[in-house]
């Protein structure tokens, strides 16, 4: 299972999506688009938006602190 969360440093949604992965012991890889200007700029390709945190679950594209979908995403994957 790929997974990255792209967030900034202050985001508190953003810290929400990594505890919570965190507590599922889900791995992910996470892309500060604050301090990298390419991530963040793909980011936006991927997802149309601008603001995090946006959370790619192997290619799904999930926009901000969306527990329900997330859950669905991560449960698709681990079948």
């Amino acid at each position: 299972m790929s997974v990255t969360v792209y967030s900034t440093a202050t985001c508190p949604y953003c810290k929400l999506v990594k505890e919570y992965l965190n507590e599922e012991g889900v791995e992910f890889k996470n892309v500060d688009v604050g301090e990298d200007p390419e991530a963040a700029n793909e980011m936006v390709k991927k997802s149309g938006q601008m603001g995090v945190p946006v959370v790619e679950v192997n290619g799904e594209i999930i926009v901000g602190w969306n527990k329900a979908e997330l859950e669905e995403a991560l449960k698709k994957k681990k079948k």
